[in-house]
């Protein structure tokens, strides 16, 4: 007979394989072995004298007297968890180091400051903040926490969402003083439209939708030029040199001075959303928790940016 410690042990590790869906990412979000969590679950079946997983190398499923532990095991898990939480937000204060990774228009536009301010709130955190614009590999390059721009494929990850990021036709007034402004999307084929590649690359394919419904349909652009910085596909529109989709908030305070103007509004069809990604964990540590709810505050402070 096992301890009832083990035993405690050993359920919330039943209940994180069977929420991560294998014995891998289990194992990874636990910080052991592979080897080590399966003999941990082999002991727990023989204890109780009944099979509660059907593994195979390509699949995993879990079986009736698996499905009634997983009721009890996940009880157990959130129970300690909310423990855990109610001891580590009863400390004094915060320490620690925090990998980040933020795309480079939201890092420019309010990360920076944002995180500096935590920083200052919490002088013993120290944050490493990565402005890249791909989709980093949050666990094998020790990200603890990203913030996305897009839609999220990776279920081993938790995705909470912060903003939807509204997309905009601009241009500036010295292109339109020597072009006809366009006034439907189609006229768009007759003019110089400079692209934005950004996060795994940039399309010419503009996501075109009627104002008065919501259908969204491609529409196959042509340009001169395409830029994978911010900073550059808006120094280029500023210029004259043509007409761009980009997102509201790279150029808000723009469209307010008039340095650059919205052309038929209504019709960009591109919507993404903002999300505060990071690896999945029982316990995620608290100073990961207000990092997230300051950037949310930050974000909502600005929401006319991002239309």
């Amino acid at each position: 007979m096992i301890s009832t410690h083990d035993y405690a042990n050993d359920l919330i590790l039943f209940s994180l394989i069977v929420d991560c869906g294998s014995f891998s990412k289990a194992a990874e979000s636990a910080g052991i072995s592979s080897s080590v969590l399966s003999k941990r679950i082999s002991r727990l079946e023989k204890d109780l004298g009944a099979r509660l997983l059907y593994r195979t190398t390509r699949s995993l499923s879990v079986t009736e007297n698996g499905r009634l532990l997983y009721r009890h095991a996940k009880l157990i898990s959130e129970q300690t968890q909310q423990a855990l939480q109610t001891v580590s937000e009863t400390s004094d204060e915060l320490t620690g180091l925090i990998h980040m990774s933020v795309p480079t228009i939201s890092g420019e536009l309010i990360l920076s400051e944002s995180v500096a301010e935590f920083c200052q709130k919490y002088p013993k955190v120290k944050v490493e903040m990565r402005l890249e614009n791909r989709f980093v590999d949050l666990v094998n390059e020790g990200i603890d926490l990203a913030i996305r721009t897009g839609l999220m494929h990776d279920s081993s990850l938790i995705a909470r969402h912060i903003i939807d990021s509204h997309w905009v036709i601009i241009s500036s007034p010295v292109y339109l003083a020597t072009h006809s402004e366009p006034k439907v999307p189609d006229d768009l084929l007759q003019h110089n439209c400079l692209t934005y590649t950004y996060q795994q690359g940039g399309t010419d394919n503009w996501l075109i939708k009627h104002p008065d419904s919501d259908d969204v349909y491609e529409l196959q652009v042509n340009g001169s030029l395409a830029v994978n910085n911010a900073r550059g596909i808006r120094k280029a529109i500023l210029s004259g040199h043509g007409i761009a989709m980009v997102p509201r908030c790279m150029v808000h305070e723009d469209l307010e001075d008039g340095s650059l103007v919205e052309i038929l509004k209504g019709y960009g069809g591109k919507k993404l959303g903002v999300y505060a990604v990071y690896p999945y964990t029982r316990n995620l540590p608290l100073k990961i928790r207000l990092l997230i709810e300051h950037i949310t505050e930050s974000y909502q402070n600005i929401k006319p940016y991002f239309g």
